[in-house]
This record gives structure tokens, sequence and C-alpha cells, in this order.
């Protein structure tokens, strides 16, 4: 991703967070095809990279999204099936196969205008942070389409039915407030205070055994669809997948830190997390090499005095 230059996706690395900037500010981050594709691949390759803990999806300029841009991705593919069938792959893919099943724990950052088609990766993403006077719109009603793709289906799993209805069918534009009212996002803050509790959501995911929370979020989201005996099932073999390359040793380690070590108090706060094997064999060796000179120094200082 690194080798490959785009044009609409800025990806800046920090702390383990990755920000994936949508990076069309002209046009108020409308999605173009070459978006989708280049959204599609850089959360591909995120979602694999050692140095990504969390992935936060946001709007270069202050924008999160105006949705499709009607140009490019309706009408400039009208006489061209083969290039609107593959844009249209792409937007669906990055938008909500591979952020509903995202191994990793995935944030909106919201801000300006979230508006029709970005409904879909706002849904999508696991939590969701607000500007107060964002302005969200569903006006798809308004220019003669209803909210198509997955829209209409993710608005209606999301948010309480009278309000889905509401706003797909009036196309009257409402602020974060609101969105954090119908349950539509977590938080919506003063814009001032919109990074920063973005990031301290962010720490808050990274202190947790990434296994369990990975294994935690996918159960959540696929036993909404199942009845109690599925998911039963579906829940005990989940829960002992979590064990199987574990590198936390999760279950044990915080079984021990709270019942042996008495280190920390579940309720209010996760375990400890082990030091990876890198970070480990990189103490190992500092630690080697300080013994090495310490004895290196003792070895002169007995050399002068004889």
């Amino acid at each position: 991703m690194a080798a490959k230059k785009m044009k609409c996706v800025k990806v800046e690395k920090k702390g383990g967070i990755a920000w994936v900037w949508l990076n069309r500010p002209e046009k108020r981050n409308a999605m173009s095809p070459q978006l989708h594709y280049e959204m599609d691949e850089t959360l591909k390759v995120l979602e694999t990279d050692p140095a990504t803990r969390v992935v936060v999806i946001a709007g270069a300029g202050g924008y999160f999204s105006a949705g499709q841009d009607l140009k490019e991705f309706f009408r400039a593919n009208e006489n061209n099936p083969a290039g609107r069938k593959a844009a249209a792959e792409a937007a669906n893919r990055w938008r909500w196969e591979r952020l509903y099943k995202y191994d990793k724990p995935t944030i909106a950052m919201i801000e300006g205008y979230c508006v029709g088609g970005a409904f879909m990766q706002l849904c999508a993403v696991d939590f969701a942070i607000t500007a107060d006077d964002t302005v969200f719109s569903l006006s798809e009603v308004n220019w003669g389409i209803l909210p198509g793709a997955l829209v209409s289906k993710v608005v209606s799993d999301t948010i309480m039915p009278r309000k889905a209805l509401y706003y797909c069918c009036l196309g009257e534009p409402f602020d974060g407030v609101e969105a954090e009212k119908i349950g539509f996002v977590n938080f919506s803050v003063p814009k001032e205070e919109l990074v920063d509790k973005t990031i301290e959501l962010a720490q808050k995911l990274m202190a947790k055994s990434p296994a369990v929370l990975r294994a935690t979020k996918h159960a959540v989201r696929q036993v909404r669809t199942m009845d109690f005996d599925q998911s039963y099932d579906y829940l005990a073999a989940k829960g002992q997948a979590i064990k199987v390359g574990d590198e936390q040793d999760s279950y044990n380690t915080g079984l021990s830190q709270f019942l042996d070590k008495k280190s920390y108090k579940p309720t209010f706060e996760p375990f400890a997390l082990k030091k990876g094997k890198k970070a480990a064999k990189k103490k190992a060796a500092k630690k080697t090499a300080k013994k090495k000179a310490t004895k290196k120094k003792a070895g002169k200082k007995t050399a002068r005095r004889r």
C-alpha cells in the first residue's frame, strides 16, 4: 500500500491507530469509483498490518462524506455495465462485507456532512463518534430514488423503526445530537473534542485482549440473527476458538491476575496485556546487553586498580 500512490484515500498511522481518510475534500468526500477501489485495498492491507490495532474511518477537510458522487458513480457509468458492476462491487465490499466482519476494531469519526451512501460504512463500523453540528441526511427520496445498496436495511437495523421510516421517507436532515438520541452513533461531542474523544475510545479498545475483543464483536453481530439454540452453540464454539493461538492466553492470564495476584478489578478495567514475543525478545536482548556492559565496565575498573 505504501508503494502505491493513492489519490482518494490517505492513511496516517500513530500509536497503534490507523487513520483512514476519505480524501476528496473538494467534493466533500463524495465517493467515486476510484475512492471505492482504494478504500477496498487499504482496508484489506490494514487488517493484517501488525502496526495497526484500531482503524478509524474519517473524512479529510472536515467532511465525513456527502455520499456517492452522482456524476462519477452513477451517470458516468450509465452506458458502461461492466464499469458500473465493478464499482458497485468494490463499494459494497469495503463499506459492508469488509468492515462488518473486520478482524480489528473500527471507529467512524464523523463531522461536516454524512449523507446517503455514507450511512453504509457508518452502520458497518463497530463504533461511531460525531460532532454535534454534523449534518446527517438520507435525501434520496428528494431526488427520485430510494436509499439503495444496503442503506435501507442497515439503517432499519441500527435505529428505531419509526425513526428509520421518518428520515428515509422525508429526507429531512438531523444533527449529531439527534443521531446519538436515536442510537445511530455512540457519542455526539462538541467539534473541538471530536479527535480527542476518538483517540480516547481507541486507546480503551487497545487495552483489551485483541483475540477476545475480536471474538466478542463478531459474536455480538452474529447472534442478532440467530435463535437461542443457535446462539448457545455458536457462542460455545467461539469461546473455545479464542484460546487457539491467543498470544495473551487471555482466559488464564485474566483469572490469574484477578484471583492470584489481585492486580486488577475486572468490573472497572481489563487485565494487563502480556508483551508480545517481539517485545519480550527485545527486552531480553536489552537486559543481556546491559549485563555485558556492566561486566565490561567492572573489568575495566579492575584492570585500572591493578
